[in-house]
């Protein structure tokens, strides 16, 4: 099923919202929760699945709808059509500070792209989101992502978010080694492991951590400055609370010594 065609705008720098232009009949698919505004003439409806495949059973819609359970996504995803007899406009916005970012998914290594499972925004009506799984146990445990990882497949635009300012890097034959948690996506022709940082001193005291993420070979890779595990670990430990038990030099012991 070909990709419907739609039009966009990127709007906002730091906390950014992607504004889609519909023509009669076009829709974009989303994920539940992500929209911003909708115009007059826009009409949602939520479904199960992608709607890529028409015909799709009703087994196989459940178990496309249960392998999103998966990824940790809602069980449903929206559909935006324009119903309106002039072009009208809906806007989606990530669900934390960070980048949005276009995907021409005709111009990606076999039209596919795997991204980190909460990365998907929206899409045009007929690509299709599905499950895509870390075979390697190393990298399912240790990098950052889990073992269960998201894959894009169509023709059409495809919107990912990600935390921070987003790199795209192009690798010719090549190693890129990563913080763990901060690849968001990479074409199918690129290698996806994990491996250590380096001896152990360097992996005690380095401040990088134990593992890091190792992308190989020829394709496109996509990483992110903050993902939001780091951001969500730094606002913790920015805490009054924390603050407190961090200016003791017995941390947390020291309430023991309290009256």
């Amino acid at each position: 099923m070909r990709s419907h065609e739609i039009d966009y705008k990127i709007i906002g720098e730091d906390i950014q919202v992607v504004e889609i232009e519909l023509d009669p009949n076009e829709t974009v698919i989303a994920e539940a929760g992500a929209m911003l505004f909708m115009e007059d003439g826009i009409q949602f409806e939520t479904k199960m699945g992608d709607g890529s495949q028409a015909t799709q059973s009703i087994m196989g819609k459940l178990f496309q709808a249960g392998s999103r359970l998966l990824t940790g996504e809602s069980l449903f995803m929206t559909h935006f059509t324009n119903r309106g007899y002039g072009k009208r406009k809906v806007a989606f916005a990530a669900p934390y500070p960070g980048t949005v970012m276009p995907i021409d998914l005709a111009k990606i290594y076999g039209n596919q792209l795997i991204v980190q499972k909460d990365a998907f925004l929206c899409a045009a009506m007929g690509t299709q989101i599905a499950i895509h799984f870390n075979q390697r146990i190393g990298t399912g445990l240790f990098g950052g992502e889990g073992f269960i990882l998201q894959k894009i497949q169509g023709d059409g635009l495809a919107f990912i978010h990600a935390g921070g300012v987003v790199m795209e890097r192009q690798l010719n034959n090549e190693t890129l080694r990563v913080d763990t948690g901060c690849v968001v996506g990479f074409e199918p022709s690129i290698s996806f492991d994990i491996q250590r940082s380096g001896g152990l001193k360097s992996m005690i005291f380095g401040g990088e951590g134990i593992f890091l993420a190792t992308l190989r070979g020829t394709g496109k890779v996509w990483i992110q400055s903050m993902p939001i595990s780091k951001l969500v670990d730094r606002l913790s430990t920015s805490s009054p609370q924390a603050r407190k038990e961090g200016g003791s030099v017995l941390g947390g012991l020291g309430s023991l010594f309290e009256d």
